[in-house]
């Protein structure tokens, strides 16, 4: 579906197709594995021109960015919240966010250069801030709404860079159990990825560039993983390199929940797909978003409870992270 539209989206709220519209063209750009790289050119020289421009758009208040996973329902909560009369929806913007800062690109999407997982406060530049008011401003004009959503899962590892960039940020952390994210994200790389001329394109970015940062700055600087590195370094297994990636990132959540409370949300998606409407009431409170019924309306008709996949094998060093963290996060295993 272009722009994750469906019947169903365009039929609730027929103007909130031209704003994913517009999202999906000239502000997300075209990431890795998927189609239409060919009009990036346009995409970068538009946020360009805007970045630089001496315009002054739509002030941004309180953004919100979703964080977790990928593959763990982040899409899908993006997509109900954009049905909210307030929000314009940014469906990974990495396009965006390579413009405001060019070391930030993990998937090899845009750049073959150097890329940092992690950014801190200390790595905002004035000149960054300025780029980046001005790009989401202009998405808010464009769109004529008021609040920005941004759905970035890696962001999680950048809070305290996105935090200099927007002060009063709100973040939702999204939790979905491991048996079910792994599963998807291997799923995922076997179905989408491609050999392009001569390189690997898939979730692991290009030619496992993605993977080897995730080993080489996050799991070598983990104390607790550190003995691991050896062992998992060098696997072409695709679902033991989802567990890596799950259990940093839901250990990097956990981490912000307990020092950062005051401005990150969390949402289990068994809960959110199970009970919508208390849990996004309590999220709509969190973010100060106005109660909107057609909102709610289109989340009750869309977001459904999900069997559990099957539980699969895995490295035997990764298993005792895998259920600590799964322990951690309440599920029972």
């Amino acid at each position: 579906m272009i722009a994750q539209l469906s019947a169903n989206y365009i039929k609730t709220r027929p103007s909130k197709t031209l704003t994913r519209l517009v999202s999906y063209t000239f502000f997300e750009g075209r990431p890795l594995t998927t189609k239409g790289r060919w009009f990036n050119p346009v995409v970068f020289s538009i946020l360009k021109s805007i970045s630089t421009s001496n315009r002054r758009f739509f002030p941004i208040q309180k953004p919100i960015f979703i964080l977790g996973t990928g593959r763990s329902g982040t899409t899908i909560l993006g997509i109900v919240l954009s049905m909210h009369k307030d929000v314009g929806y940014l469906n990974e913007p990495k396009a965006i966010w390579h413009v405001i800062h060019p070391d930030e690109d993990i998937i090899g999407s845009y750049s073959s250069g150097n890329a940092k997982y992690r950014l801190y406060a200390k790595d905002m530049t004035e000149e960054m801030r300025q780029r980046a008011l001005q790009m989401f401003g202009a998405f808010l004009s464009a769109t004529g709404t008021k609040r920005i959503v941004d759905k970035y899962p890696e962001l999680i590892f950048r809070v305290d860079y996105v935090r200099a960039l927007f002060p009063d940020a709100r973040f939702i952390f999204l939790v979905r159990n491991g048996w079910d994210t792994c599963t998807s994200i291997a799923n995922w790389s076997d179905r989408n990825g491609i050999q392009l001329k001569g390189e690997t394109h898939d979730w692991w970015g290009v030619n496992s560039r993605k993977w080897n940062l995730l080993v080489n700055q996050l799991v070598s600087t983990d104390n607790d993983l550190t003995d691991i590195v050896e062992d998992i370094k060098n696997t072409n297994c695709h679902i033991d390199r989802a567990i890596v990636e799950w259990v940093v990132t839901m250990r990097e959540g956990l981490s912000l929940i307990e020092t950062k409370s005051e401005y990150i949300h969390t949402v289990r998606f068994e809960e959110l797909t199970s009970e919508p409407k208390e849990i996004l009431s309590s999220l709509c409170n969190f973010c100060e978003l106005p109660m909107d019924k057609t909102f709610f309306e289109y989340a009750r008709h869309t977001l459904h409870s999900v069997p559990p996949r099957e539980h699969f094998d895995m490295h035997p060093k990764l298993a005792p992270f895998f259920y600590d963290t799964m322990t951690r996060l309440g599920y029972n295993t």
